[in-house]
């Protein structure tokens, strides 16, 4: 069981023929941070023999589940412990950094190997296909910082982050004012007159925001830009509904911001 769809996609793809993967949070057109486990969910993680968990207090709901039904049998994988973040990251959407689903499958691969031995050269090989099948996102991650070197991009959250900045993207807005968004608190008057004066003031080329989020201030933001010319893309903190896989998600994340760059910057520099 994955308790986003990102890693239940992975643990599917690692254990091939021989698992069942359910997610639980799978649905693209609502908002994560308000999501609340149902007794259902609860009876399906208290008989998954594996979870994958994200930490960093995005899905604590899933620790309280757990505690509630022990099985000492369980393979659990929380994937802020397996990057060895602390808990007081800013950021806890590990999936979009390319280092975070290379461990992730590893240890997905290790778990079902104690759950399935006799099955193990089969998953250490789905890890090896899996690792293989990344190579096209790492090549689109090298074209854009040759074409795009340091380009400025303002955020409404630190959803992409972890990508912008593996893009070589220089992430202007202020982290409080991000913060504020994803945790749907007030952002200062400071931090919103500076991001409103990346935009209205054309310091950044492209503005990233969250597709499964939406209030007035975001609203306004995203106004702001196509006023200015900036170019907008959407990014989704689950995958979306249909027709992608994890590595295809993360590719078409970067091909939608090469195509909103494409005229905006001349290649090469920022």
């Amino acid at each position: 069981m994955g308790a986003e769809d990102q890693y239940a996609n992975v643990i599917a793809q690692v254990g091939g023929r021989y698992v069942s993967v359910q997610a639980v949070m799978s649905n693209p057109n609502a908002d994560p941070h308000e999501f609340e486990a149902s007794a259902q969910v609860a009876q399906e993680v208290a008989r998954a023999q594996l979870v994958v968990q994200n930490g960093a207090g995005y899905d604590a709901f899933m620790s309280k589940i757990e505690a509630a039904s022990p099985n000492p049998r369980r393979q659990v994988v929380v994937v802020q412990e397996l990057l060895k973040a602390p808990s007081s990251t800013f950021n806890p959407h590990f999936w979009y950094d390319p280092r975070t689903m290379p461990a992730v499958a590893q240890a997905v691969g290790a778990a079902l190997s104690r759950v399935l031995p006799s099955h193990a050269a089969y998953f250490e090989a789905n890890v090896r296909r899996f690792d293989r099948s990344l190579a096209p996102w790492r090549a689109a991650i090298a074209r854009f910082k040759h074409d795009y070197p340091g380009v400025p991009v303002a955020v409404t959250e630190p959803v992409a982050d972890y990508l912008l900045q593996a893009l070589g993207a220089h992430v202007l807005t202020p982290e409080p004012l991000q913060s504020a968004v994803m945790n749907g608190t007030d952002p200062s008057p400071q931090a919103i007159s500076t991001q409103d004066n990346l935009l209205n003031g054309r310091k950044v080329k492209v503005l990233v925001y969250n597709e499964q989020v939406s209030d007035s201030l975001t609203a306004t933001f995203v106004a702001e830009a196509k006023r200015a010319g900036i170019p907008v893309v959407g990014v989704y903190e689950t995958m979306p509904a249909s027709g992608y896989d994890y590595q295809s998600w993360m590719l078409a994340t970067v091909s939608a911001l090469e195509r909103a760059l494409a005229g905006q910057v001349p290649r090469g520099r920022a």
